[in-house]
């Protein structure tokens, strides 16, 4: 595993629940998804773990407060969204912004995430490695990203260490 992570929010790390108003801090529910927890607590001691969202009304300081209704907060590194890069998913700009601010190179980055276009691609596309959070294998995924069911797949090649992919 790379020394720097990042994780999709919304259906990656957090239940997004279409049709609900607002920003997710707000909401009178929240989810993490099942596996969250367990996976950010295994991973947290081999990697800094950061959130790199799409949310186009959530701030940084949003997203930290809707990941720790869920206790997801005191895993997460930092959180990157349109307002602290100045550009939304998934324009490369916006994971190049997150690269230079995290002073890391694209090697030393993993992006993990549900959406191939808005997550997946464009990362591989810059060099970091990359994990599609996905029930079953797309047709014609490019060679080289990595496919889980489930976070709790995630939990489990992290408890391999730096051994993982």
């Amino acid at each position: 595993m790379t020394p720097v992570v990042l994780f999709d929010w919304g259906d990656t790390l957090m239940r997004d629940m279409p049709g609900v108003p607002g920003k997710m801090c707000d909401w009178p529910e929240v989810e993490a998804m099942p596996g969250a927890v367990e996976a950010l607590a295994s991973l947290c001691r081999f990697a800094r773990l950061y959130v790199a969202s799409g949310a186009t009304e959530s701030t940084a300081e949003d997203i930290r407060m809707a990941l720790g209704r869920v206790g997801l907060d005191r895993y997460v590194s930092g959180c990157f969204c349109r307002q602290n890069t100045g550009f939304q998913k998934p324009d490369p700009r916006f994971y190049r912004a997150v690269l230079r601010t995290l002073g890391a190179r694209p090697e030393e980055v993993t992006m993990v995430g549900d959406s191939l276009e808005k997550d997946i691609l464009p990362c591989h596309g810059l060099g970091l490695q990359t994990i599609l959070l996905a029930a079953a294998m797309p047709p014609g995924l490019p060679s080289g990203i990595g496919v889980i069911a489930s976070l709790k797949e995630l939990r489990l090649q992290c408890g391999r260490g730096n051994d993982a992919p």
